[in-house]
């Protein structure tokens, strides 16, 4: 496999880190990646692929909107979503999110307008960005 062109890393910005460490977490843990380091201003977990390294942080926000919710309709991130092996892994998310307390924004169900086959499940992040827990092939972004 060539891990060229494949995201290596990506750093998230939250307003509370005793909040959303424990989110993180449990869904980064739940997806396969390890938390590597805690430190005072964040966190970081890593998932080793076969030919690739991949790492989602998150760091405590300082800029002048710090402690406003995230906007996905703003410039910036609109949301973030994850491949599942299969329909039962969206299902098992879902579990976990209702499990912990998250907000489920849409629960799994299938959303042909995406593509064949896409089944998902939508969440928030505690400061409201959008992620996504998806299976099956796409035909366009959600």
């Amino acid at each position: 496999m060539n891990a060229r062109g494949l995201v290596h890393h990506i750093d998230l910005t939250v307003s509370d880190l005793a909040r959303s460490r424990p989110f993180y977490g449990a869904v980064l843990g739940f997806l396969g990646y390890a938390l590597a380091s805690d430190h005072e201003d964040g966190s970081d977990w890593d998932r080793q692929g076969e030919a690739s390294f991949h790492s989602i942080g998150i760091k405590l926000a300082t800029g002048a909107g710090a402690k406003r919710a995230h906007d996905r309709y703003s410039p910036g991130l609109h949301h973030l979503a994850w491949t599942a092996g299969d329909r039962a892994d969206v299902d098992a998310m879902h579990a976990l999110l209702k499990g912990i307390g998250a907000e489920v924004l849409d629960a799994p169900a299938d959303y042909p307008r995406y593509g064949p086959d896409y089944y998902a499940v939508f969440f928030a992040d505690p400061d409201g960005l959008k992620l996504e827990f998806v299976a099956g092939r796409t035909g366009a972004a959600a």
